[in-house]
């Protein structure tokens, strides 16, 4: 997905959370201001389905459950909403399933597009690394086939794999391993 940025009025969380509700796009709450989520490429949305369709299959009976990018990770230390490509999680509080948004991922899954790779990349980690139940984020290419995985490791430092054509990218959060091809079935002109 697409941010695009304005600076517009301050919006209190509350006021997101009422109009977010109501609006028919999607917006990311980022320092006081929604930031609106334009639409994706096709590759960007057979990646995500193929995903889904991984992640729904393999936690089926564990208690986990896979959400989509129509679901927002709320990070309330610092006051930010984002709409993450997937998510699983595995410790939301029972009675919570009425709730517009998550607070516990154990797994967060963003597809890379030319415009969002740098924030995804960056700024964006750095905000997902304040959710403590965090243990994987991982940037998914578009264009070329590459999985590059970011594990919490048990000192709190983060620690790099790279996945590549031939590979089995791995899961370790969630349990779950399987060929990349996987990921990228359907996906033309790679």
């Amino acid at each position: 997905m697409i941010a695009s940025r304005t600076r517009g009025t301050y919006l209190t969380l509350e006021k997101y959370l009422e109009l977010e509700r109501d609006s028919k796009i999607k917006h990311e709450y980022i320092e006081g201001q929604a930031v609106a989520m334009a639409g994706a490429t096709r590759a960007h949305g057979v990646i995500v389905d193929n995903l889904t369709a991984l992640f729904v299959t393999h936690l089926r009976g564990s208690g986990c459950i896979s959400h989509s990018g129509d679901v927002k990770v709320r990070m309330p230390e610092i006051g930010m909403f984002y709409y993450p490509d997937q998510s699983v999680t595995c410790a939301e509080e029972k009675g919570s399933a009425g709730r517009d948004f998550i607070l516990h991922p154990k797994l967060i899954v963003e597809v890379l597009s030319k415009s969002t790779a740098e924030f995804d990349r960056n700024a964006k980690f750095e905000d997902y690394k304040t959710i403590p139940e965090l243990e994987e984020y991982v940037l998914v290419h578009q264009k070329k086939v590459l999985v590059e995985r970011f594990s919490r490791r048990a000192d709190g430092f983060w620690a790099a794999q790279k996945y590549e054509t031939g590979d089995r990218v791995e899961f370790a959060s969630i349990n779950l391993a399987f060929p990349i091809e996987y990921l990228y079935e359907n996906v033309e002109n790679l």
